[in-house]
This record gives C-alpha cells, structure tokens and sequence, in this order.
C-alpha cells in the first residue's frame, strides 16, 4: 500500500518501512509524527480518494541539506556578493498507512 503526502509544500510518495527527507519538522528523534494530509492513497491497482487516510512515522533524525551558494557580480562595478545556505532537514521512517 502507498499513499501520497503532502509536507513542507512538497508532495512525497510514500509506502511503509520507507525513509523520507522532509523539511524540518518539530520534534525529537523517536517521536511520533501523524501526516493528516493525505491526498491519495492505493493498493494493488485500487485508488482511494478517501480523507479518513493517516500516515503515522517516526523521526529517525535531523540533517542539513547540501550548501548552496548564491553569487551576484556585476562586471565592472566592483560589486559582488556571496551567501551560502543549507536547509535543515528531518529524516522519517514510516511506520504504518491506515
């Protein structure tokens, strides 16, 4: 069975015993996270449309993604301008499609 998600703004197709990287989410390694907002789901050729759908996970851990960099020159100006970024992350296992 899989279903698909939506988290952070992003959509993730998902099925169970899975890891996903998602955006940060709140919480501890080890804790609970219900994914409410189910927006279909399927088994074996079936699809539900169904809003009754619970994704249940568990946080494995927090990361950062990779760097981004982000440089502006403008020739002949002597300007230029350089940040980094690196978007903090969640690991979730999922544990269960109900």
């Amino acid at each position: 069975m899989f279903a698909v998600i939506r988290t952070g703004g992003k959509q993730y197709r998902v099925a169970a015993d899975e890891t996903i990287t998602v955006m940060a989410l709140p919480g501890n390694p080890g804790d609970k996270v219900t994914f409410e907002d189910v927006l279909f789901s399927g088994k074996d050729g079936a699809h539900d449309f169904s809003p009754k759908v619970k994704v249940t996970g568990e946080i494995v851990g927090h990361e950062r993604g990779p760097k981004v960099i982000a440089f502006k020159k403008r020739r002949r100006q002597n300007s230029k301008r350089k940040r980094g970024h690196r978007q903090d992350l969640t690991l979730v296992r999922i544990t269960g499609i109900a």
